[in-house]
């Protein structure tokens, strides 16, 4: 796609002012972009609720190594032709105002995005939820199908559809972005309070789900830059029962086996990944939410990634401080052989 066809795609993605304030900040920084990761590759922390950066520190359940990377097909890496960015979005009751906070950001992430990766032909854009989703158009509710409508409390509880893709996602052709995002993000608070996270990643990016007839067919691309947006204010929640046998069910595995899955959705090359993490970071918070070790070690596996505080008012800064991470792993895309 035209470079000029994707300025038009960003005035549609706009919501507000946030965008002029992130070109401003994009200017402004690009001399310094090369080095604002850290060792892990995430975003340096910044003010008002930023990002904090990868793969150093977190908390103590699963803060394991970050996966290797692959040289690809021609030994170098190249510029990422396409990014798919799925947003995972926490729908249990107490999520509300994260949901709107998500959807007032989103514009300007959008609008940086497309600033930074001048050079990316396409994008595609998706969302779902960490639990079923039975207000979801018939025969995907299932976790990890993309969201087309939405129903229960606090939703937008419209059809979101159709999209200009023709499909179960958004992409650069869609005339009202901002829109139709916020339509389909406002999943509402009717979910489980089981919030499985990582099952809903690994099912999303299943490649019979994005097959042919698929629920998300043609969302995850071989030849694409994956960013991953992780909304939560709880841990994925353990396996298991308590003493008065109440069970609950988890989505199985350990931080280790869900980044390795999903590297291996990705054709083995944990580059072509992004995480992008708001989770509860600390015990003491504004807003009540559960310290996610199992995510933060699950976001730590990856040398692009950042993590931020759920409970930040707004989401505005994570999104500044983790374009850098973005544009950083796209210049060192590898296209898979």
């Amino acid at each position: 796609m035209r470079t000029n066809d994707w300025k038009g795609w960003t005035r549609r993605a706009l919501g507000g002012g946030v965008a002029l304030a992130l070109g401003a900040a994009i200017s402004c920084s690009s001399a310094t972009d090369a080095g604002t990761p850290g060792a892990g590759g995430g975003a340096a922390s910044g003010a008002g609720g930023g990002a904090a950066s990868g793969a150093g520190g977190g908390a103590a359940s699963g803060t394991g190594g970050i996966l290797g990377v692959d040289a690809g097909g021609d030994g170098g890496p190249t510029e990422c032709p396409n990014v798919d960015i799925l947003f995972v979005i926490d729908s249990s009751g107490s999520m509300a105002d994260q949901q709107q906070s998500l959807i007032a950001s989103f514009g300007g992430f959008v609008a940086g995005i497309q600033q930074k990766l001048s050079q990316t032909k396409s994008y595609h854009v998706g969302i779902t939820t960490t639990s079923d989703y039975q207000g979801n158009r018939a025969g995907c509710a299932e976790i990890g199908n993309l969201i087309t409508q939405t129903s229960g409390p606090l939703s937008s509880a419209t059809v979101c559809t159709p999209f200009a893709s023709g499909k179960a996602y958004l992409d650069e052709n869609e005339p009202d972005l901002a829109l139709k995002f916020a339509c389909a993000a406002k999943v509402g608070t009717g979910g489980s309070d089981d919030e499985r996270m990582a099952r809903a990643v690994m099912n999303a990016l299943e490649p019979a789900r994005n097959g042919t007839g698929g629920c998300n067919e043609g969302f995850s691309r071989p030849d694409s830059l994956l960013v991953l947006v992780l909304i939560t204010d709880e841990d994925d929640v353990d396996e298991g029962c308590d003493p008065f046998e109440t069970c609950s069910h988890g989505s199985g595995g350990t931080p280790d086996e869900w980044a390795a899955t999903v590297v291996a959705h990705k054709g083995g090359y944990a580059q072509n990944i992004v995480v992008l993490s708001l989770l509860g970071l600390k015990a003491d918070n504004a807003c009540g939410a559960v310290p996610a070790s199992k995510l933060i070690g699950f976001t730590n596996r990856f040398q692009n990634s950042s993590k931020g505080d759920v409970c930040s008012a707004s989401f505005d800064q994570f999104f500044l401080d983790a374009l850098p991470v973005i544009d950083t792993a796209c210049v060192n895309y590898v296209p898979p052989r």
